[in-house]
């Protein structure tokens, strides 16, 4: 398997998905449909849908189903974005290597925008109810979604990222923090992927301590990226961390301790993947690919 090729491919499928999912730039609401437009389609690994995608799959997923799903976990995760660029939050000019959404359409309808993608998630991954009325799993994965990006997953992560701001954080409150703010979107795209197929609550549960360490060592690499990566790669500025005066993983454990915990938190991953009764050669090296990434 060519990992490159297979990664440009799935990913250009999934594009197509959700720009088949965003809504038509018309009315007198047509400024915020642009926005909302602008933000879903300025790049991106597309990482959340895929690994839903890949999960599915591996469990053994068909149906449609999931895509309703995958184009609403996206929709979620650039909402937080746009939100977190805002000049209350991070105040960054630059995501994805292209200007911010409060940069180009102003901060009120940046913050509208981010608004209507969070709702306009719910009303996507709510057509799968259409497409698989009869199948009882489709009501738990829109309950994962609902909790996992609530005030007990990304939201309610992000509220104690935004108080602690510039005051120092123990370990325990920055994994807090990762856990709920990061983690919790990664576990719900492959608990979701994982309950639609009709996995079993042992293997969805092990799904889920997967993508929670997939989601730490992702975020640890974010911060380590943003001390020692490039912009330019990045497609956003580096030492944001530093400027904000903001605690992360490098600045409590070390450049060198947080490289450590990252092979270690993806190779536990790996690990807990390899004991599925399932195979799935390109989420492995997905996972691999993701967590070990220079942009």
């Amino acid at each position: 398997m060519n990992f490159s090729s297979e990664m440009k491919k799935r990913v250009t499928e999934i594009k197509s998905i959700i720009e088949r999912n965003l809504p038509e730039e018309e009315g007198f609401q047509r400024t915020l449909l642009e926005a909302v437009n602008y933000s879903m389609l300025v790049g991106g690994k597309k990482l959340r849908p895929l690994l839903m995608q890949q999960t599915y799959a591996m469990f053994g997923g068909r149906s449609k189903a999931i895509e309703p799903f995958m184009t609403a976990i996206e929709m979620i995760h650039t909402h937080s974005l746009i939100h977190d660029d805002l000049p209350a939050m991070d105040n960054d000019e630059y995501r994805r290597g292209k200007k911010t959404t409060h940069v180009v359409y102003g901060e009120a309808m940046a913050i509208l925008a981010g608004d209507a993608l969070l709702n306009l998630a719910y009303e996507t991954a709510s057509k799968a109810f259409e497409l698989e009325p009869a199948n009882p799993v489709v009501g738990r994965a829109f309950g994962i979604l609902a909790a996992k990006t609530g005030i007990y997953g990304m939201i309610g992560g992000q509220s104690v990222d935004v108080e602690y701001e510039g005051k120092p954080l123990t370990e325990e409150q920055l994994c807090f923090i990762y856990r709920l703010k990061t983690s919790a979107l990664i576990e719900a795209s492959m608990m979701i992927g994982a309950v639609l197929a009709g996995a079993c609550d042992e293997d969805v549960e092990k799904i889920e301590q997967i993508a929670h360490k997939v989601g730490m060592a992702f975020q640890i690499q974010d911060d380590i990226l943003d001390v020692i990566g490039d912009a330019d790669t990045l497609g956003k500025a580096t030492k944001s961390d530093e400027k904000n005066n903001k605690t992360t993983y490098v600045s409590v454990k070390g450049l060198e301790q947080a490289q450590k915990d990252v092979a270690e938190y993806s190779k536990e991953a790996v690990t807990l993947l390899e004991e599925l009764p399932y195979e799935n050669e390109f989420l492995k090296e997905l996972i691999l690919n993701l967590i070990h990434r220079n942009a």
